[in-house]
């Protein structure tokens, strides 16, 4: 294999670790009430799991303009 083809899997190995990273951030958020409701935790706990998921949301977002520029560059 050459170079750009290694560096062409590894953009698309980081594009789906983002991809599971933004579903994971989106699933969370939906599910926070109901969780903090069954759980029997108070409302400081939801708030905590919307915090994870919003820096779920910023990492991917951080992550997939990196693999931006890096294509583009190409």
């Amino acid at each position: 294999m050459t170079q750009g083809q290694d560096q062409e899997k590894a953009l698309a190995r980081q594009g789906r670790i983002a991809a599971i990273v933004i579903a994971a951030g989106g699933l969370l958020a939906i599910v926070a009430p109901w969780l903090t409701t069954v759980l029997g935790l108070s409302i400081r706990f939801e708030m905590l799991f919307y915090l994870i998921s919003l820096a779920a949301f910023t990492w991917a977002l951080v992550v997939t303009y990196r693999i931006w520029r890096k294509r583009r560059d190409n």
